[in-house]
């Protein structure tokens, strides 16, 4: 299969304006941009289609390969379908902000930059959690067979701790 440049040129032309269009403020220029994008995207599914065919029609005498496919074209009418409602739901926004506003562009909302402007630091969630968490704190913890005080087996759960016991049981020699 050979690879049509002009057809890969135009694809790429429409991908780029699409795609520039679509990062603008502007919503008729995000409605052009997702026009343009839906376009490039036909002229793809187009592309990989491979060469053209027979009509997909049945004929005795007619070997299979000499067929052409037909599910590049049904994807592309469902891919026209798409962006269809697509434009027709952006142009009803596109309205509605016109009527409401009497403007195209889309302003930045005050709690938007309130909360690009918040640090990533949260103090409720990123402080230490404490060693013992219970209302209730326990005066000793079993161990086994032996009591421990609760604040040195909590200490002991702490990573790096030094009361462990370098037994064999402890990882120890």
């Amino acid at each position: 299969m050979s690879v049509n440049l002009t057809l890969l040129t135009v694809m790429g032309a429409l991908y780029a304006c699409g795609i520039y269009l679509l990062l603008e403020r502007s919503l008729t220029r995000v409605l052009l941009g997702l026009m343009l994008l839906a376009n490039a995207t036909n002229l793809l599914i187009l592309a990989t289609g491979g060469y053209a065919g027979l009509a997909p029609l049945f004929d005795k005498d007619t070997a299979a390969g000499d067929y052409n496919d037909p599910l590049p074209q049904a994807l592309i009418l469902t891919s026209i379908v798409i962006s269809f409602a697509v434009t027709a739901f952006m142009l009803g926004i596109i309205y509605r902000t016109w009527v409401l506003a009497r403007q195209d562009e889309i302003q930045d909302d005050a709690e938007d930059r309130r909360v690009a402007e918040t640090p990533s630091f949260d103090a409720e969630d990123d402080s230490v959690i404490p060693v013992e968490t219970s209302e209730f704190p326990l005066a000793t913890v079993m161990s086994g067979d032996r009591a421990v005080r609760a604040d040195k087996a909590a200490s002991e759960e702490q990573p790096g701790s030094l009361n462990v016991d370098p037994s064999p049981e402890g990882g120890g020699e």
